[in-house]
């Protein structure tokens, strides 16, 4: 079922659920300037199989308002909308997983909203936290040393994006996936192409959005509320992660207070068929745990 949800003021989110509605609610939440459709059918469909699974889309991607130039927020702005979406499906504590962004904002309901959540799930970002990495060796690295992000997706980002029109913008797009998967999985180019027709299709137009990268960064550090939240976090693992690449998930799991960490081999930035089963296996006994 679809639906639109009222998040702020003069702001919609398209939004969508399956699954039994009886079943227990878990949120799904995207990365920056990614539609909901980014969590792909096949994955959906096997976490709605024990869940009440529901995705949306944040502002300025999808069929969300594309306002950022009138509406100027900050990215915390968007764990508020998270919760807007759990109020307007009559979610009272939810199952929560993040990817990218998304996983940043999941750690800030972690640490803000503890009480909306059921579990918490992080895939593929840095952790909201001051506290230095410990290394197997002992060795304690501060996060701003850590590895960043490779080199060829930084020279990818640095370059201007211009519209071409759609078939170009399609293919520009496709190209990403690839370095974003890593080089662990075989590359798919006709299954990266599909998902992002069909994404265009959903948004009704191809326009690239930038919004989340001009918004306000600042005020996400949630250091001391990690070390002490009750939340069940699971991080996981992505050996072939190029945006956070090893260890920051091993990071993740040091900073959040009774974190599990979970690999799931060949991953990277990307969610191909090949990771869906052993993504889904490890979310779902996650949440059958808490």
């Amino acid at each position: 079922m679809e639906r639109f949800v009222d998040a702020a003021p003069d702001v919609r989110l398209w939004a969508e659920e399956r699954g039994a509605p009886d079943a227990p609610a878990l949120l799904l939440i995207m990365g920056a300037q990614a539609s909901g459709l980014g969590w792909p059918d096949e994955l959906v469909e096997l976490l709605a199989v024990r869940h009440r699974v529901i995705r949306y889309d944040h502002r300025d991607t999808g069929r969300s308002t594309w306002s950022f130039d009138e509406q100027p927020y900050p990215l915390t702005a968007l764990a508020e909308d998270a919760i807007a979406v759990l109020d307007a499906f009559g979610v009272q504590r939810a199952h929560v997983v993040g990817m990218s962004l998304g996983g940043m904002l999941t750690q800030l309901l972690v640490a803000d909203r503890p009480e909306r959540l059921l579990s918490a799930t992080v895939i593929g970002t840095n952790a909201l936290s001051s506290t230095p990495y410990v290394a197997p060796d002992g060795h304690r690295v501060p996060p701003e040393e850590l590895p960043g992000v490779s080199a060829e997706l930084m020279e990818m980002w640095s370059r201007p994006v211009e519209d071409l029109g759609p078939g170009a913008e399609l293919e520009r797009r496709v190209e990403h996936w690839r370095v974003l998967g890593g080089d662990l999985i075989p590359y798919d180019a006709a299954y990266a192409r599909e998902l992002e027709r069909r994404i265009i299709a959903h948004t009704g137009h191809h326009h690239a959005g930038t919004a989340h990268a001009r918004a306000d960064h600042s005020g996400m550090d949630r250091t001391e509320q990690l070390a002490r939240t009750r939340v069940p976090a699971l991080i996981i693992s992505a050996p072939a992660e190029p945006v956070a690449p090893p260890p920051h998930a091993e990071h993740l799991a040091q900073v959040i207070h009774g974190a599990r960490l979970v690999e799931i081999p060949g991953m990277g930035h990307a969610l191909p068929h090949e990771v869906h089963a052993p993504l889904a296996a490890a979310i779902l006994e996650h949440t059958g745990r808490s």
